[in-house]
């Protein structure tokens, strides 16, 4: 196989954003991605809507992620960014995940990269330590590729703990991560009715505190509540979800609705064995799921089930041991780094990894956090940059900057870092941040440095 400047291992937004990013700044570049097709959570695991490019009316994410959304628009594929009806977060993004495969390959192949699919990393190769390779396992058999800087965009960190990259793994004081999820869609949804349910029942929607209008300022509707209904079904036994409510967004489609209600407690993303464990809890909380929306929900009598998945979401699993470790101080004071190479508005968002209830520590209005490079190299590893979920920091701050906008405005940094690195024969740690900056900043990203 050919040799690279950049490879990225591992095709979720985060992978393609950097893959993009590498590629539109000169970089020969490949992403290895084990699906086939790139979007990861978006496209692979049924996660939707995206949220959020906001912090207040300002949009923080932009550059290439904010270009994908565009060229959604363009087709029909996405409303855009519109008012989030769970009163949650400043925006969500609604989009068509079969579009979004497409348009994402499109913008790696325009850039002039390379794409492999159907492919999983089986070994990392170090000499004196430095990454001279990756081991690949797909069809063609066990393959090396090699490459000047590799970009670890799995998710969980596997690069770079085959690399030897010290890393932590859940919340501090014991380990334990936020539960995974198994999405659901569904279609033939009578919205309409569903609202006629939120108005006339004020008290089962607690975040709306007795103001139900707000579900009437989009075109398609979120909705986190049902309280009372939820409690029925699990005081009969036939809800076995460690949840409090039920919570789902209607999608680019009318009545199609993605239900984020699934929680699966108590495995590991990182083993394979628990992750098998984790897809079949999560189909069986699905089903029970299924029967409860249409037996209690005025709206779903006749929905379908359109999907589940594919694959489970994950939260997080792994965080690498960076040279800076992100902190929720960090986020609520929201600290401006000299390295900062993206922003988001997103808030702690932690879903509890022993069973019912969720913990949210929100910024002022329009409040904008930073992520620092530092925080996506290590001291030791000189040409490994970490992207993604997976990059260095606690348990709280991971919580709030896993969400996809902002992962992908993470790879796009990345993703011209590691272009400069193998381009100027330099270390990852050595890279001009000013020039990363100004460089980002060109390609159209949102920096307040």
């Amino acid at each position: 196989m050919k040799q690279y400047d950049v490879v990225v291992m591992g095709g979720g937004i985060s992978g393609a954003m950097a893959a993009i990013a590498a590629s539109r700044t000169g970089a020969k570049t490949l992403i290895v991605e084990s699906h086939g097709f790139l979007g990861g959570t978006l496209t692979a695991n049924g996660v939707g809507p995206m949220m959020t490019f906001h912090a207040g009316e300002k949009q923080v994410i932009q550059g290439f992620t904010g270009e994908l959304i565009e060229r959604l628009k363009q087709l029909g594929k996405s409303p855009g960014h519109i008012f989030d009806t769970v009163g949650f977060t400043y925006s969500v993004t609604p989009f068509d995940a079969e579009a979004m495969k497409h348009e994402l390959e499109l913008m790696v192949t325009e850039a002039g990269g390379d794409i492999l699919y159907h492919t999983m990393l089986a070994g990392v190769n170090t000499e004196d330590g430095r990454i001279t390779g990756i081991q690949v396992c797909n069809k063609s058999g066990l393959s090396d590729i090699h490459a000047s800087v590799f970009i670890d965009a799995t998710g969980d960190g596997d690069l770079s703990a085959l690399a030897g990259v010290e890393y932590t793994k859940g919340r501090e004081s014991d380990g334990a991560t936020q539960p995974m999820t198994l999405k659901m869609k569904m279609y033939n949804v009578d919205i309409p009715r569903v609202k006629e349910y939120i108005h006339a029942h004020p008290e089962d929607f607690p975040l709306y505190n007795g103001d139900t209008s707000i579900i009437e300022k989009s075109p398609r509707l979120s909705v986190g509540g049902f309280d009372s209904l939820f409690k029925t079904a699990k005081e009969r036994g036939e809800i076995s979800i460690p949840r409090e409510n039920i919570l789902f967004f209607e999608t680019n489609n009318p009545g199609e609705v993605i239900l984020n209600t699934t929680r699966i407690i108590g495995y590991d993303a990182t083993n394979a064995h628990s992750l098998s464990q984790a897809e079949m809890e999560g189909r069986k909380q699905c089903r029970e799921l299924e029967l409860f929306v249409r037996k209690y929900i005025p709206g779903f009598e006749h929905a379908v089930v359109e999907s589940t998945g594919p694959s489970i979401g994950v939260r997080g699993s792994r965080q690498i041991k960076g040279i800076y470790t992100l902190t929720a101080e960090d986020i609520l004071q929201q600290r401006l780094f000299e390295d900062t190479i993206a922003h988001s508005g997103y808030p702690i968002d932690i879903h509890s990894p022993d069973g019912e209830g969720t913990k949210h520590e929100k910024l002022e209005w329009g409040g904008v956090y930073s992520i620092p490079y530092s925080c996506m190299i290590t001291a030791s590893m000189p040409n490994l940059i970490v992207i993604g979920r997976c990059i260095s920091a606690t348990f709280e701050a991971q919580a709030a900057m896993r969400t996809t906008p902002t992962t992908g405005a993470i790879g796009h940094g990345g993703g011209v870092a590691a272009a400069l690195a193998a381009l100027e024969h330099k270390n990852v740690q050595d890279v001009d941040i000013k020039q990363v900056q100004s460089l980002l900043k060109e390609q159209g990203a949102y920096l307040e440095v």
